[in-house]
């Protein structure tokens, strides 16, 4: 860990999360050779690793590919609480979507807390699971009333919670409302357990096996980059950013957010409690231990992929959050994470599109993905079984809500539009030469945006800023040393490989000495 000589105020040059660095888990094979199973599972999160623990349970032959590491993705980069108090949301389901739907909404999310502690017990997983109280408070007048809404809410849908005048932090509220008996664990440690039990059933798990497409004939068939072929009864795409979309457009029906997360040890103890701000920007905290020392996650700063400001004044305004409110003695962990939005703010889950029943989507989990994520698999499980399921319509992807859908279709894709054109007209005079050790930038050569960086040993690397999936140009981002795209959130590592999809062809490289040999005027800088 690359934290111990970290002072206090300074953060950590390591963007590995706690989860990941405190947990070793078992390495699997690339897919070498053809199969056919049962269910083919694509994405070793924790919707997909949930899915396969029901499956094998069921008797089922089932086969993870995951085209990374299992649980390096957004599971492994979560803030691990497990709750069914998702921001201020179940006033607007209320109004968009009827008091029945969002109960079933409340129902799905809680059940899925149930599913987890029952798991939790009976596997006996040590995760460091704790039932919490949840709190969303607010600071302002403006979000003063729309809590006193929400609370309303809560009322009208029967949830257990209650408005309150304070919270038990050193922070002057408005109001609050709480929401009993959430809770909060190790993501990883939890997973992992359910891994080894899918693996002792029978499972398969294949890891750097990128899922590229399906084929639909009689069985559909998965076709990975490397020519691999799995074919099976169903397809359950659990990969994030669905990777085969078939004809639901859901480049066109989502966006990707960003936020940060700190692990600081703090001078004043963290009271009992999940806590989140209802006010922009946003602000969460909760408890974690860390080799046997209490310490506190402190998280927000939420924006469009790509569309943020320097990030690393995202994790400094975190850092300046936690000092005001519990001091901060140091950080031990700095890490971001991404997820998908939906236009109406309810998952994608089931047929990925009409006619396809054996294709099944679960995404846009909008930054709850332990709770959703489980109950996503909980409903892929039903139906891949053929049982009835009670949230099969609240989360079908076929459903549309003219409200708010209609609007925000028209919002995210002009959004999308004017960050296409503003990439391509973007000119640099930034000459690479002058770039320090650990600097990147968009620099122009030749007339054409390129993206360089220099790493901490002094070599540059160039890389085509014109993002694979659909052609913006992406945007340096230095607190994870990335290039991020504006449009559909695809994320590529500064040589150019895919970290996060939709993309799924790197970006092209350039010859970095043939660049720094470039003179200012064969470059137009």
């Amino acid at each position: 860990m690359e934290n111990e000589d970290f002072a206090k105020g300074k953060l950590p040059k390591s963007t590995e999360s706690y989860w990941r660095d405190s947990t070793e888990l078992p390495t699997f094979p690339k897919l070498e050779k053809d199969a056919h199973v049962d269910v083919v599972i694509v994405g070793g999160g924790i919707t997909g690793i949930t899915s396969a623990y029901l499956l094998v349970n069921k008797g089922l032959k089932v086969a993870i590919l995951e085209a990374d590491r299992v649980l390096n993705g957004t599971t492994g980069h979560t803030t691990a609480k497990i709750t069914a108090q998702h921001d201020l949301i179940y006033d607007e389901l209320i109004t968009n979507m009827g008091k029945s739907e969002a109960r079933l909404y409340y129902e799905a999310n809680i059940g899925a807390l149930n599913f987890m502690k029952k798991t939790i017990d009976e596997l006996q997983i040590d995760c460091d699971f704790k039932k919490q109280d949840a709190y969303i408070y607010a600071t302002t007048e403006e979000y003063e009333q729309k809590i006193k809404k929400e609370a309303d809410a809560y009322e009208k849908l029967g949830i257990d919670g209650k408005l309150v005048d304070t919270v038990p932090l050193d922070i002057d509220v408005r109001n609050a409302l709480v929401m009993r008996n959430q809770a909060q664990f190790h993501p990883l440690k939890y997973l992992k357990r359910l891994i080894q039990h899918i693996t002792d059933k029978g499972g398969q798990i294949f890891e750097n096996t990128t899922a590229v497409n399906v084929e639909t004939d009689n069985q559909p068939t998965v076709l990975t980059h490397e020519g691999g072929r799995v074919t099976a009864d169903y397809v359950l795409a659990c990969s994030h950013f669905p990777f085969y979309e078939g004809v639901g457009l859901y480049s066109t029906r989502m966006y990707a957010d960003r936020s940060y997360v700190l692990a600081a040890k703090t001078d004043k103890k963290l009271p009992d409690g999940l806590f989140i701000s209802a006010d922009r920007p946003n602000r969460s905290l909760r408890s974690v231990t860390i080799n046997g020392e209490e310490m506190v996650l402190i998280v927000g700063e939420s924006h469009k992929t790509g569309q943020g400001t320097d990030t690393m004044k995202h994790y400094e305004a975190l850092e300046s959050f936690g000092e005001q409110v519990l001091g901060i003695e140091e950080i031990a962990y700095r890490w971001s994470a991404q997820d998908l939005t939906t236009l109406d703010k309810v998952p994608y889950i089931g047929e990925i599109t009409s006619g396809q029943p054996n294709i099944l989507i679960a995404t846009g989990y909008r930054k709850w993905g332990m709770s959703n994520g489980t109950a996503a698999a909980l409903l892929l499980s039903d139906m891949v079984m053929g049982k009835k399921n009670n949230f099969q319509n609240l989360y079908a992807p076929s459903r549309f809500y003219a409200t708010p859908s209609l609007k925000n279709f028209f919002v995210q894709n002009m959004d999308v539009a004017k960050h296409l054109i503003k990439g391509k007209l973007q000119i640099s005079d930034i000459d690479p030469k002058t770039l320090s050790n650990d600097e990147g930038a968009i620099i122009t050569v030749k007339g054409e945006r390129k993206g360089a960086y220099r790493d901490t040993e002094g070599e540059l690397h160039i890389v085509d800023t014109t993002c694979t999936h659909v052609g913006c140009e992406v945007e340096w981002n230095s607190g994870d040393r990335t290039w991020d795209c504006p449009c559909h959130g695809s994320r590529f590592s500064y040589t150019g490989d895919v970290v996060e999809g939709p993309a799924e062809k790197p970006l092209q490289q350039y010859d970095y000495k043939m660049i720094d040999n470039i003179t200012s005027e064969d470059s137009g800088y």
